[in-house]
């Protein structure tokens, strides 16, 4: 039993398979099998009206213009170092806030390390009990480290 109405041609000239499921391109309006739906596969001449990226810059949120043949990464990074203007509206936010309780220590970590005896914020280097004479209720188990 044959179907005769089930189906469509690709559009490229070299191809012409018949494709139960053929997918249409949304520049140029025409059919192709899964080998050429993309712009760039049949060389599609309305390509230039869809083929457009415009990524947003993360710290301004301003779009930056991206030219064709341009990788976009490279073109915000541009951005970034010659002339983006901060939101002024977006507040600056520190990452390493934690500051080590250990007396004279002026270091901070990314994420808090509270010791389990007194339960006081350190650095990596004092975060033992050990390193920072913890007065905690607890005693060391151990004088390694």
């Amino acid at each position: 039993m044959e179907f005769p109405d089930l189906g469509r041609h690709c559009s490229v000239e070299s191809c012409k398979r018949l494709d139960f499921l053929p997918v249409k391109c949304d520049a140029c309006t025409e059919l192709f099998c899964k080998d050429h739906f993309t712009y760039s596969r049949h060389q599609c001449p309305s390509a230039y009206k869809k083929d457009v990226q415009v990524p947003l810059c993360p710290l301004c949120n301003t779009p930056v213009p991206v030219r064709k043949g341009e990788t976009p990464d490279a073109v915000v990074g541009a951005h970034i170092d010659s002339n983006c203007k901060r939101d002024p509206t977006q507040p600056k936010q520190k990452i390493f806030t934690n500051k080590c309780f250990k007396p004279g220590c002026k270091k901070r970590e990314m994420m808090p390390l509270i010791c389990s005896q007194c339960h006081g914020n350190f650095c990596l280097k004092h975060r033992h009990p050990l390193d920072h004479a913890c007065q905690g209720q607890g005693r060391a188990i151990s004088k390694a480290g």
